[in-house]
């Protein structure tokens, strides 16, 4: 069963992971109706369970065919946070896709291909699907639309290799970015580590050398990662699509190897063909949250308001990559 939740009932939605009466919200019917000119769908589930990942995968209306990329954090060591390989292996399956990954521009254990691949290994995704370091052997540059920061973006060589991409994103926060979610996955997450380094500088340098010397621009580096998700969105056309899990929702990153403690229960999954709508709803979800103790999303909240992580929202929307406005179905 399907069930449509207007924008203006979101909270009391939200409330439904923790108190509130949601059911007066709600109409039921078999069928999602249509969003509103200028709004997209974004589907909810509270179930976060392999099977309901499918389930929502497949809600979506649009099917992974050819040679599918599965965009993951795979997490730096250290860190427990990340996606579990146990709860991607059914989607993994169901789209047999390969998981992929790009190589970190911080001083870590993934910033090399052998280390990044014992993280891998470690982390037990060897054990459920092919995994690709995409930028492994060399990268590429692909053009992105707005290019008042970035000309282009720099991304692994191997995303030539495939015809369809999942942006399986884990929503949590960033040190630098405020949030992580879609947007976050798409751009840092798709681009080489010297893509890397052309996002977090606003175009000041392509080259992970001396690449902390040189981060200054705030609102730069996020609209530059607005800027290269719309790049690797045009790259695919409607071959793409987004799904964020909340769950384990720390302030830190999942490249963050001792992140700060998770305060915030899980909440569920959302997907979408829209990454800015996805993006906008999960953090709708953090900051209607009605917080309690043991259960406080207001850590979070401060993250995202410190380093003004919703402008990479706000910025995609302006350039065209989507659109904040959505219409939230549940499909428990």
């Amino acid at each position: 069963m399907m069930k449509m939740i207007s924008l203006a009932a979101l909270a009391l939605c939200c409330a439904a992971c923790g108190g509130g009466n949601k059911a007066a919200n709600e109409q039921k019917a078999e069928e999602p109706a249509a969003p509103q000119a200028g709004q997209a769908t974004v589907y909810f589930t509270k179930d976060i369970s392999p099977e309901s990942l499918v389930k929502i995968y497949k809600a979506l209306g649009r099917t992974a065919t050819g040679n599918v990329a599965v965009k993951i954090s795979t997490g730096e060591a250290g860190n427990p946070n990340y996606l579990q390989p146990s709860l991607i292996k059914n989607l993994i399956d169901e789209v047999h896709g390969t998981i992929v990954e790009c190589n970190t521009a911080y001083e870590g254990k993934r910033t090399t291909v052998e280390e990044h691949m014992k993280v891998i290994k470690e982390h037990g995704f060897l054990d459920i699907a092919k995994v690709d370091i995409m930028d492994a052997e060399g990268e590429f540059k692909i053009p992105v639309k707005d290019t008042s920061h970035i000309k282009y973006d720099i991304v692994g060589s191997h995303l030539k290799n495939y015809d369809f991409m999942i942006n399986l994103a884990h929503f949590k926060g960033h040190p630098m970015g405020g949030l992580g979610g879609v947007l976050k996955n798409q751009s840092i997450g798709v681009a080489s580590a010297n893509g890397k380094a052309n996002i977090h500088t606003a175009g000041y340098q392509e080259v992970v050398e001396g690449l902390w010397d040189h981060v200054e621009d705030q609102d730069g580096f996020l609209e530059s990662m607005a800027a290269a998700a719309q790049g690797v969105a045009d790259y695919f056309g409607d071959k793409i699509l987004y799904i964020s899990v909340l769950n384990n929702m720390t302030v830190d990153c999942d490249c963050v190897a001792t992140p700060e403690p998770v305060y915030l229960k899980d909440m569920g999954i959302m997907a979408s063909l829209d990454p800015v709508a996805l993006d906008q709803a999960c953090v709708d979800m953090v900051f209607n949250h009605a917080s309690s103790e043991g259960d406080d999303a207001k850590p979070l909240q401060e993250r995202i308001n410190r380093q003004h992580g919703t402008h990479t929202i706000d910025h995609a929307e302006k350039i065209g990559l989507g659109t904040k406005k959505y219409q939230l179905v549940t499909i428990d």
